[in-house]
C-alpha cells in the first residue's frame, strides 16, 4: 500500500486546516477597534475639547490592534499557497 498519497492528503488537509484558523485571528482586531471607536465616540462627546488627542490615540490603537489580524492574514495565506508546495517535496 502506498502511503505516500494518504501523506499527501493529510498534510493538505493540515494546511487548510491551520489556514481556517489563522484567518479567524480577524474576529478579535475587528472588536478590538470597534471597542476602540465607540470608546473614542464617547470620550469626545463627554469632552468635546479633547478630540484631537482622543483622535491620535485611538489610531495609534487600531493601529496597533491591526497587526494582529494582518499576522493571521499572511500565515494563512501562507498555509493555503505555500507550505502545500513545501511539504510535497518533502513527502516526495
Amino acid at each position: 500500500m502506498d502511503f505516500t498519497i494518504l501523506a499527501k492528503g493529510i498534510t493538505l488537509a493540515g494546511c487548510a486546516i491551520g489556514a481556517g484558523l489563522a484567518l479567524i485571528a480577524g474576529i478579535g482586531p475587528g472588536i478590538g477597534e470597534g471597542n476602540c471607536a465607540a470608546a473614542a465616540c464617547e470620550a469626545v462627546g463627554r469632552q468635546p475639547e479633547c478630540k484631537s488627542d482622543v483622535t491620535s490615540t485611538m489610531i495609534l490603537g487600531i493601529a496597533l490592534s491591526e497587526t494582529t489580524g494582518i499576522y493571521g492574514f499572511v500565515t494563512g495565506l501562507l498555509l493555503i499557497f505555500a507550505a502545500p508546495g513545501m511539504f510535497m517535496n518533502y513527502l516526495g
